[in-house]
C-alpha cells in the first residue's frame, strides 16, 4: 500500500478515490451496480465503506453514498462528519446529495460525471439518473459543502463498460 502521509491533498483524493473504485468493483463482483463510496476522516482514517445495494431486493434507493450518509450519521459525531470527505465513484445522484448533506458531511469528491454517467448508461430502467448536478443540490443548503469532481473521469467510467448492455 502506498504511504499516504507523503500525499501532497491532490494525490490524496486521487488515492481515496481509487479505494472508492475497488469498492464499486466488489459491488459487481457482488451482483449489483458498480457504484462505491468510502468516507475518510481528517486524519486520514477510512471510516465506513458502502457499496451499491440494488440487488437482491432491487431497492432503488441502496445507492452506495445514501447508504454510507445513513451509518455515517447515526454512528459518528457532527463534529467527525463536518470534516469528514466522501469519496463515491460516480457523481452522487440528488437523493445522495441530499443525504450527505443531511448526514453533514463537510466534503465531497467524486469521479464520473451524473451527464457522462448518463450517456454510459442511456435509458436503462435500473439506472434512470436525474439531471441534476449534486452542487445544485448541495448548494442549496445552509450549510457549505466542499465539492471536487468530477476526478479520474476515465477510471471511473471503466468500472461500467459491458454492464449496462446486459
Amino acid at each position: 500500500m502506498n504511504d499516504i502521509a507523503d500525499l501532497d491533498p491532490v494525490e490524496l483524493d486521487e488515492h481515496f478515490l481509487r479505494r472508492a473504485f475497488d469498492v464499486a468493483r466488489r459491488a459487481t463482483s457482488h451482483g449489483n451496480h458498480p457504484f462505491g463510496a468510502i468516507l475518510v476522516d481528517q486524519n486520514r482514517n477510512v471510516l465506513i465503506e458502502t457499496e451499491n445495494g440494488y440487488m437482491p431486493s432491487h431497492d432503488g434507493t441502496a445507492h452506495a453514498e445514501r447508504l454510507l450518509a445513513t451509518r455515517a450519521c447515526t454512528g459518528l459525531s457532527p463534529a467527525v462528519l463536518s470534516k469528514a470527505t466522501l469519496y463515491s465513484s460516480a457523481e452522487p445522484c440528488a437523493m445522495c446529495a441530499g443525504a450527505i448533506y443531511w448526514a453533514g458531511i463537510g466534503r465531497l469528491v467524486y469521479g464520473l460525471s451524473e451527464e457522462r454517467l448518463r450517456a454510459i448508461t442511456g435509458n436503462h430502467p435500473e439506472n434512470p439518473t436525474l439531471n441534476l448536478p449534486c452542487r445544485t443540490v448541495l448548494e442549496s443548503g445552509q450549510r457549505p459543502t466542499e465539492i471536487v469532481g468530477p476526478l479520474l473521469q476515465d477510471e471511473a467510467a471503466a468500472l461500467h463498460e459491458n454492464i449496462w448492455n446486459k
